[in-house]
C-alpha cells in the first residue's frame, strides 16, 4: 500500500503533533497545554488575591505575605527568610513590603532573641479578627472552586502539584546552569 506523500509518514505527523513515538513518551501538545493552563490559573487566583488585598486597602503581593504568616506562624513569629523561600521572592521584598504593612498596622517585626540579624514576623490581633471574618467567603469560595474533587480527590491532586513543581524547580536550575 502506497502512502500519500502529502500526508507524510505516520512517524513524522506524530512528531508535528508533538507525540512521542516512544512507548510510554509524554504528549508535548498536552505538557504544553497543562503549562497554559496552570498559567491561567495562576492569572485568576492573582485576581482574587487582589480583590482580598484591596479589602485591606494593600496590595496583592502584601496580601501574600500576611497570608504566609497566617500559615507558617506558631505563635513565634515567622523570619523573612522563611516567608521569601514559601512566595518565592528576594528577601529584600518580603523585607520592604513587611515594613510597609507594619507601618500600616497589619504585622509586626522584631529581632530574633537567638540571632539579631534574623527579623521575625507576625500577624496583629487586628490583622487576625479581619482574616477571621473573611473566613466564611473564603470557604464558600473553596467549596464552589473545588467542588468536582472530593477531600481525598483534592489531596491526592495537591499531592501531584506539590511533586511537579518539585521537579519542576529542579528543571529550573538544570536549564540555568545549561543542561
Amino acid at each position: 500500500m502506497k502512502q500519500d506523500p502529502r500526508k507524510g509518514s505516520d512517524s513524522s505527523n506524530r512528531a508535528k503533533r508533538g507525540e512521542s513515538n516512544e512507548a510510554g513518551g509524554k504528549n508535548h501538545d498536552i505538557a504544553r497545554q497543562f503549562a497554559w493552563e496552570i498559567a491561567a490559573i495562576n492569572v485568576h487566583l492573582q485576581e482574587i488575591r487582589y480583590f482580598w488585598a484591596k479589602a485591606l486597602g494593600i496590595s496583592g503581593p502584601q496580601w501574600m505575605i500576611l497570608m504566609a504568616l497566617a500559615d507558617l506562624d506558631q505563635g513565634e513569629g515567622v523570619s523573612v527568610k522563611v516567608v521569601s523561600k514559601m512566595l518565592h521572592v528576594d528577601p529584600s521584598f518580603v523585607t520592604t513590603q513587611s515594613k510597609m504593612l507594619e507601618k500600616k498596622g497589619f504585622m509586626r517585626r522584631k529581632a530574633s532573641e537567638e540571632d539579631a540579624r534574623v527579623v521575625q514576623m507576625s500577624l496583629t490581633d487586628r490583622t487576625y479578627k479581619h482574616i477571621a471574618s473573611l473566613a466564611a467567603q473564603q470557604e464558600e469560595l473553596n467549596n464552589f472552586i473545588f467542588a468536582e474533587f472530593s477531600d481525598r480527590e483534592l489531596s491526592e491532586f495537591t499531592s501531584k502539584l506539590a511533586a511537579l513543581k518539585d521537579r519542576l524547580e529542579k528543571a529550573s536550575l538544570r536549564v540555568a546552569i545549561g543542561i
